[in-house]
């Protein structure tokens, strides 16, 4: 018995080092931009709101200001910034997540060792 539970602890110490370095690798192929980033969010086509009169004048000027308003805030912010920076801060999280579970399951399979 008190063999099997040491050797159940080094399996359990060497699963959880693996998640923590497979997580770290990922991270770092992701960062120097050898592998892509998972893509949670997606810029989507621009929503065209119907418009009441198509013909009238206002109508055409509130387009207008439309279009002018989003190349404007195109110029400042690039496109894809705002989707890419949503998926960083989500691999983020689960790389965060990945490492602490990885860090509890090493450290559960320590407590067993040490019995």
């Amino acid at each position: 018995m008190e063999n099997a539970t040491k050797i159940f602890g080094w399996i359990l110490l060497i699963a959880g080092v693996a998640i923590i370095g497979w997580t770290l690798m990922s991270s770092y192929n992701i960062l120097t931009a050898q592998a892509d980033l998972p893509e949670l969010f997606k810029m989507g086509e621009e929503a065209k709101t119907p418009l009441a009169q198509k013909g009238s004048a206002e109508a055409l000027l509130q387009e207008q200001m439309g279009k002018m308003i989003s190349e404007q805030i195109k110029g400042i912010v690039p496109v894809d910034t705002v989707p890419k920076m949503l998926n960083l801060g989500v691999w983020a999280m689960l790389a965060g997540l990945l490492i602490f579970g990885g860090a509890q399951i090493a450290g559960l399979g320590i407590k067993l060792i040490k019995k």
